[in-house]
């Protein structure tokens, strides 16, 4: 690279430290790429790809399309070619990413935090119907997701989303993936900070910015101001989390290196005092070192965690000090870690009186027709709007409290529930084999089914037990920080491969943040997940101190055959 941009800031009195063997870092002279991506990516900024599709492969159809346009550049538009069908999950590793194209695409819409008017959830719902075959989920990054795209109607999608303050720019690629932010922003009665205007300003300053276009892999953003840490901020490549400064007021604390997929780190706290007005130099800065110091040689080494984990907590704050932002850091010690998560479902009161609530779809699987109808419910009942939150659920903001009633049961006969089972709350999944050409297997689907047949053989529980279904190793879904987590695989029953699970337990975010434990050679049947996560969940209720030892806790002391449910104790 010769543009001055993408070079690191001299400072001679900082000590850089040097990997063994080049990695491709920028900032310490490898500008050459090592490896296709990084080739495809110097042979054309991947912004530019968005004329071609406006002016030329929307016009000419899915045939003209560049294929590494296709297959790489089209990612920083928010479009993925989803799987072909006929392919199971064994052709997964076997057949190459041609082969496993289908001619439609899968969009990805951001929201980043920001709080969804009827007319954008609206044009979101009309999105799905008129050319998505009704397809709409909500991602745990607080996206709605389509299916069925045809290039040929990418610029009217754009054109919509352009019209209702939304975009699928950088929502893929190796960019800054779409943020998250607190869904409760601005309006929770118990909020450290409201980081909402932060956000503004990253997306505003630095989303289809060149000089940040080209990061090594993704780089994924969440900010909260909330102290239930709502935005799973121990699992993101960068995090500003409220703190309060004995001096200095509310600010934001700074964790960098998260990251989950099949090398699963948490994020280290830079223990660090940040005011809201300057979050986002901060994010600037930190993103920087990422595009000029991370690693481009190997895609599975390319993520931020990598880099922090080599240089340390200590040294990656005195880069950021010294070379980017020029000044030093206030230091604070990072804000107490609140137990689990919070999802925010249910009816909860606002600092202004009213109300928000929070709703819970089946594994984040809504559709177009449900967004249109939620848009006519926010309209007609003087609803503020909706957030999309980071565990797959909606929240409505700004609910006079006698029109709560009204409106939970109008939002339940749409397929909206306020007042969820703890299955149906606490069941995630990821995209799955019927779209994605990673997955291996079936996952939106078993989800839907394995809510609905716990919610029959345990409709009282009285803890919350998480379950993250994930198609492949990649954690989409957050495997290893469930309580129950399903990586999807390939097993053997009966001398036949099926589709099945690795199974992770007693994983979690917050105070006892862990990746859980994976127990050898333990595998589970999709066919035998039911009475399978049935036999742990007996065994738990029957097993536990009392209802005050979460599952977790319970995992983490439990026998094997427990946990391998090749042992069940009596129902309790």
């Amino acid at each position: 690279m010769t543009d001055r941009r993408y070079q690191a800031k001299p400072a001679a009195h900082t000590e850089i430290p040097r990997p063994k063997r080049a990695e491709g870092q920028w900032a310490l002279g490898y500008s050459e790429p090592l490896n296709k991506n990084e080739q495809s990516k110097k042979d054309d900024d991947p912004l530019n790809v968005r004329d071609r599709i406006l002016h030329t492969y929307s016009k000419r159809g899915f045939a003209s399309i560049d294929p590494a346009d296709l297959r790489g550049r089209f990612r920083w538009m928010g479009l993925y070619t989803q799987r072909a069908p006929g392919f199971d999950g064994g052709k997964t590793a076997t057949l190459s990413e041609e082969e496993l194209d289908d001619e439609y695409f899968m969009l990805r819409v951001r929201s980043d935090g920001r709080l969804l008017s009827h007319d954008a959830v609206r044009a979101l719902g009309r999105i799905g119907v008129d050319y998505a075959r009704d397809t709409a989920d909500v991602t745990d990054r607080e996206n709605i997701q389509y299916h069925w795209i045809r290039i040929e109607d990418v610029p009217s999608i754009w054109e919509q989303l352009d019209q209702a303050g939304l975009s699928s720019l950088e929502a893929c690629g190796d960019s800054p993936r779409p943020f998250l932010g607190s869904p409760v922003a601005g309006v929770a009665t118990d909020e450290i900070i409201d980081g909402t205007s932060a956000l503004e300003e990253i997306y505003e300053r630095f989303i289809g910015d060149p000089a940040f276009s080209n990061f090594p892999r993704k780089f994924k953003t969440a900010v909260t101001g909330h102290p239930s840490h709502d935005v799973s901020p121990e699992t993101n490549d960068v995090s500003f989390v409220g703190t309060v400064h004995p001096e200095h007021g509310p600010g934001f604390d700074l964790w960098v290196g998260g990251g989950l997929s099949t090398n699963p780190m948490l994020a280290q706290k830079m223990g660090v005092w940040i005011p809201l007005d300057e979050v986002a130099d901060a994010w600037s800065a930190v993103a920087s070192v990422f595009r000029d110091y991370g690693y481009r040689r190997l895609r599975s080494r390319a993520r931020l965690k990598f880099l922090v984990a080599d240089w340390g907590i200590e040294k990656f704050r005195e880069v950021v000090e010294n070379e980017y932002l020029g000044r030093k850091l206030v230091s604070c010690p990072s804000p107490p870690s609140p137990e689990g998560h919070r999802d925010h479902i249910g009816i909860h009161e606002q600092r202004d009186g009213r109300r928000y609530v929070g709703v819970a779809p089946i594994a984040g699987r809504i559709s177009g027709t449900v967004l249109v109808q939620l848009a006519d419910l926010i309209e007609e009942f003087g609803v503020d709007g909706a957030r999309l939150t980071p565990y797959q659920k909606i929240v409505l903001i700004g609910v006079e409290p006698e029109r709560v009633e009204p409106l939970v049961a109008r939002l339940e006969e749409i397929g909206l529930s306020a007042r969820p089972s703890n299955w149906r709350r606490n069941t995630m999944a990821c995209t799955g084999i019927e779209f994605c050409k990673l997955a291996i297997v079936d996952t939106k689907e078993r989800a839907r089914r394995l809510v609905g047949e716990l919610e029959q053989r345990f409709p009282e529980l009285d803890t919350p037990i998480t379950v993250n279904v994930n198609g492949c190793p990649n954690a989409c879904a957050r495997t290893q920080v469930a309580d129950i987590g399903l990586k999807g695989q390939l097993v053997m029953s009966e001398g036949q491969q099926v589709e099945g699970f690795q199974v992770h337990l007693g994983g979690a975010t917050g105070l006892n943040a862990n990746f859980g434990r994976k127990l050898r050679a333990h595998k589970v049947t999709s066919a035998g997940l039911d009475d399978y996560i049935t036999a742990i969940v007996t065994n738990y209720l029957d097993d536990r101190t009392g209802a005050e030892e979460s599952f977790s806790a319970w995992v983490a002391r439990a026998d094997e055959d427990l946990l391998r449910g090749e042992k069940v104790l009596e129902a309790v």
